[in-house]
């Protein structure tokens, strides 16, 4: 690749200064949801500042001062306001030998694909690449969307969330698990699957499916009749 010039400059799209200024803004608004510390607090408010000149770079007519005082009062306890389903991203991925990649949770013990909390400033299928490197140090490609799950109707999440789930192709990598997150990593076969294995009943078929090319539609759980009566069993 050749190197550049001195001279040269490289321009930075409107569309990533907001990206960057949001991932900032949501990183120092999540901090600041969270922490006890008024010296943490104090670090997540400068950066919600440098976020808010990112933007006003992006938006001139936007003054920093008000988008930091925007921002400033959104952070509470949790989100104030309308109460919504937080969002999760999973990927499905195998080795040569049709095995899936499963990880052992470090907080229950329970096994599932390797999932996260999806992020600000990221696609979802972003969100996929990002969790099976930061939870088992392989890196993928996502293929295709298998699965849309309401997190309640699943059955193993008392948080209101929807789960989408991506069919991943293995590119490399190291399997390791992450000190934090994980007991154990590694590929499983079907018939050897490790237990307790969370909401199986609802994934394993979809997964293998996806791993032996089984050529089907994007799975979602289909509406109650009438939605707003149903029972989470449905």
């Amino acid at each position: 690749m050749p190197s550049r010039e001195p001279h040269e400059q490289h321009w930075v799209s409107a569309s990533d200064l907001m990206r960057w200024a949001e991932t900032l803004s949501g990183i120092a608004r999540t901090g600041m949801g969270f922490t006890k510390s008024l010296y943490e607090r104090e670090r997540f408010e400068e950066v919600l500042k440098v976020a808010a000149d990112i933007r006003h770079l992006a938006l001139e007519e936007a003054e920093a001062d008000i988008l930091f005082e925007e921002w400033l009062s959104s952070v509470g306890d949790g989100v104030a306001g309308y109460v919504t389903p937080k969002t999760a991203v999973a990927a499905v991925v195998a080795n040569d030998a049709g095995e899936i990649l499963l990880t052992q949770r470090a907080d229950s013990g329970w096994w599932l694909y390797p999932v996260g909390w999806a992020d600000v400033g990221y696609s979802p299928s972003e969100v996929a690449v990002k969790e099976v490197f930061e939870e088992t140090g392989l890196e993928v490609e996502p293929v295709k969307l298998i699965a849309v799950f309401d997190g309640l109707r699943l059955g193993f999440s008392h948080v209101p969330m929807y789960s989408m789930i991506f069919y991943c192709r293995l590119l490399g990598g190291t399997l390791k698990g992450h000190p934090l997150e994980t007991r154990t990593v590694g590929f499983y076969p079907r018939h050897a699957l490790p237990m307790p294995l969370a909401g199986a009943n609802r994934w394993v078929e979809l997964a293998f499916d996806a791993i032996d090319g089984v050529d089907r539609p994007c799975f979602y759980d289909v509406p109650r009749t009438p939605a707003w009566r149903g029972t989470l069993d449905d």
